[in-house]
Parts: C-alpha cells; structure tokens; sequence
C-alpha cells in the first residue's frame, strides 16, 4: 500500500468530502466511496482511472485484516439474532413482561433501562451497543421513544464508558501504548488519568441528565416531539441502516409469547463475552481479541436460541436457516457500510491524515495550552478517520514525551487524547462504533448524527474548559 512520507493538507480531502456529501445528501455509501476515489486518486499522481481502480482493490483488501472481516460478519449475525428474537416471539414476550410487572411504567424508566445496560456491559463497547439497543429497541417503540434517542444512549455509554475503566479492551491497548512510550507503571498512568477525562465522564452524565430529566435539546427535541405527537419512531425521511423487513417480522403465528426466547440467547453474549476475552488473551482479559470475542459470542447466542427454538417445537431446521439467513441478508446496507468505513479508514493512513492533523499542534508550544491542545487536535483526527484507536496510537507518541520536556500533567495529557479520540469517534459518520449505534437502534445514520452532535460539542466545549483550567493550575 502506498504512503505519504510527507502528508499536506491534501490528505484531509478524502474523509472531508465523504463526510460533507455523507450529511448533505443522506447517500453514506455513495459518499464514502466517492471520498475512498479521492483518495486513492491523490495517490495514482491525480490519476482518476487509476485512482478509481485503486479505490476497488482497496475495498477488497478489506477484508485482508482479520479484524475488519470479523466486524463486518458479526455485525450482519446481530441480523439474524434479532429475527430469531423476533420469530420466536422472544421480543413480544419481553415488552410484555417488563411492562406487565410495572418494570417500565413509562418514557423516562424505558430511557433509564437503555442508559443502565450500556453501562452494565463494561467488557466491550459494540458488545453494550449491540446489547442495549436490542433489548431497549422494542420498548422504546412502545413507549414512544425515538430511534434517534436510543441510538444516542447506546452510542454516549458505550466508549466513554469503556475508556474510563482499564479492565477491558480498550484499557488494554491503552496501556500497551502507555508502555511502548516508556511508561513505567502504566496501568497506574490510566487510572491517574481517569478524573480528567473530562469529555467521558461529561458524556455519560449528559445522557442521565436527558434521561431523568426528559429534557432534549436541538434535532433531537424535533425528533421527540416527532414521535410523541405522531407515533413515527423514525424521521419520515429516514433510511436505516437495517432493512425493514427484518424489524417487521412477527411471531410465528401461533407461537405464545415468552421472554425467555429473547433473553437466553441475548444472556448467551454477555456470558460469552468475557469468556472469550479471557480464552483469546491466554488467560488475561485484558489481553483478549475483541472482534474475535464479539464474533463468538453472538455465534453462541444463535445457536442458544437455534437450540431453545427447535426444543419448544416453534422453528424446524429448515426454519430456523430460513430467519438466519433472512436476518443476515437485512444487514447487507450496514456491511456495506461498514466495508467502505474500513477503507477511507486505510486511504487515510496511506495518505497520512492523522500524521498531519497531528503536526498542526507544533505552532503552539506554551505549556498552558497543551492538554487542550491535545484534546482538539485529537478531536480533529479522530473525526477525519473514524477512529478513536488509530487516534491514540498517533498521539500518544506526540504527548506523552510532552510531559517530561514540559512539565506537564501526565494523567491530564493523557485523558486529553483518549477523550478527544472518543469525541471525533462520537460524532464522525465514518466511526464503525457509531454506525453500529445506529444499526442497534434502528436509525438512519445521519439523523443518529445529528441528534448527537450537539450534546457531543457541549460535552468537548466543557471538556476544553477543564483542560484550560489544568494548564493554568499545574
């Protein structure tokens, strides 16, 4: 794969105008392959017949990384499990359930369930995503709930959540990268650095907020008022990123409603989950492969649930393929979205965009503005890649020797780049977490986007006030 030694400010275009086209024409593949073209164009010497031949290979080599082909699958299998929570009657016996026994009496318990189990699953942020839209999702649709909501609960607790606590994944590769700069106690490092993460800990607190309080503010006051006046769960515009066939099946006729049908298989991945961790990492959780504990986790849920269904007599082997595959094929939008989120994600290394955000920090020098500082430029690549991970391999090297040539604050310095990598994350439509937000609760991805956006840029502006505060103290 090519590489730009010395990125220029053209290496930016790619994802800004897959992001641009993305919220001006609501068309996401079109513009992150348009932006993919461009890319890969500037690499081809401006060569656009070159560049667009490229730009296929580089699709394809997607699926070269291990990690990228066992997202795209796992992210299709959630398909099928919820057409087997559908089928069986799973999912009507839950609503029914929890609303019968007065567990959700109304709107804001329905919101407070969604919050509690995106906090609950702490081991991995797509497996709290997937968790708590697939058991919120219904609910929120009979209490009157929009979409955009629950997509924003899902996607607000789930990576400001999992960088706040080192005993998962992400605190994993965190302290891998602390170490690789010389960090002596690098799991001490983190935990330091958790009171300052100022962006996490102010995302998280927003979502309560809106949930106990029922207050929303810009798009997403719009949107629930939308759905409280007219019944629309979705915008009537919208064009999610699941196929509506699949959120349409029924029960089998016949079949009697029960929770059980949702809940063991749904059970089957929270248990699943650290297991996996804990067999991929040797016997360390913290050393676990994510992709790969996702996968196996929802594969044990399916065939949990393939197991139960055909023990009650509800589906046949043929039946149970049939809503297997019928789920899977709904998700072929959210793959494809996927596969071309992972490949402007690889142009933009090629063409050094990170890098390159990265060195603007250079013109500013004064140790009072650095954790800012970090925290912004952080912000700016994480949104221009779509990635919060490669955010902190890139900055990690640039502010941790920071600290000792400036004097600054470790745990600020540090919090300062995973909350910026968390923010860009948070409101970028190329991030594969926020396109799993919006495939868990059903949404169109945009207007997932755009409900977020502002209580994201509250969330940072008070963020970059804190880290001012720091500066200027220390």
């Amino acid at each position: 794969m090519p590489f730009t030694e010395s990125p220029d400010w053209t290496s930016i275009l790619p994802p800004a105008i897959a992001i641009l086209l993305a919220v001006r024409t609501k068309q996401v593949v079109v513009s992150l392959f348009i932006g993919i073209w461009v890319g890969w164009t500037i690499l081809s010497g401006w060569n656009p017949i070159a560049g667009f031949a490229t730009a296929i290979e580089g699709c394809v080599r997607v699926f070269a990384d291990a990690s990228n082909t066992r997202v795209i699958l796992f992210s299709t299998l959630v398909g099928a499990l919820i057409a087997f929570t559908q089928v069986s009657g799973g999912m009507e016996g839950f609503v029914q359930t929890v609303t019968r026994r007065g567990w959700i009496r109304n709107r804001r318990s329905a919101a407070l369930l969604a919050w509690i189990t995106g906090m609950v699953i702490f081991v991995e942020a797509n497996m709290s995503v997937l968790i708590a839209g697939t058991l919120s999702r219904p609910i929120f649709d009979k209490m009157r709930l929009s979409r955009e909501k629950l997509a924003y609960i899902c996607d607000s607790t789930s990576a400001p959540k999992c960088i706040l606590i080192p005993f998962n994944a992400w605190g994993a590769f965190v302290i891998g990268l602390l170490a690789d700069q010389g960090v002596e106690r690098p799991v001490e490092a983190m935990v330091a650095s958790m009171p300052y993460n100022f962006y996490a800990i102010l995302a998280i607190l927003l979502v309560l907020l809106s949930v106990v309080f029922q207050r929303d503010i810009g798009p997403m006051r719009r949107a629930e008022r939308r759905v409280r006046e007219t019944g629309q769960v979705l915008n009537p515009s919208a064009e999610p990123v699941i196929d509506s066939e699949v959120l349409q099946m029924r029960s089998k006729p016949g079949v009697r409603p029960r929770a059980l049908n949702m809940l063991a298989p749904v059970l089957t991945l929270v248990v699943m989950m650290p297991l996996s961790l804990w067999i991929t990492g040797d016997g360390n959780l913290m050393r676990g492969e994510g992709s790969t504990s996702v996968l196996w986790s929802v594969i044990a849920g399916l065939f949990v649930g393939a197991i139960l269904y055909r023990a009650q007599k509800i589906l046949s082997l043929k039946e149970i393929m049939q809503v297997l595959m019928n789920g899977v094929g709904g998700m072929v939008p959210l793959a494809s979205l996927m596969l071309f989120a992972f490949a402007i994600g690889n142009v933009c290394k090629a063409l050094g965009t990170g890098p390159f955000v990265a060195s603007l920090s250079n013109a500013f020098v004064s140790p009072v503005w650095i954790p800012a500082l970090l925290f912004v430029i952080s912000c700016l690549i994480a949104f221009a890649t779509g990635t919060s991970w490669g955010t902190f391999a890139i900055m990690m090297p640039i502010g941790i020797p920071m600290i000792g040539l400036m004097g600054l604050n470790s745990g600020a310095v540090i919090a300062a780049i995973l909350g910026g990598g968390v923010f860009g994350d948070h409101c970028s439509p190329i991030s594969d977490t926020t396109i799993i937000s919006s495939m868990a609760a059903a949404t169109d991805h945009i207007d997932h986007i755009r409900t977020q956006i502002p209580y994201a840029l509250i969330a940072a502006g008070l963020a970059v006030v804190g880290y001012l505060w720091v500066g200027f103290i220390t």
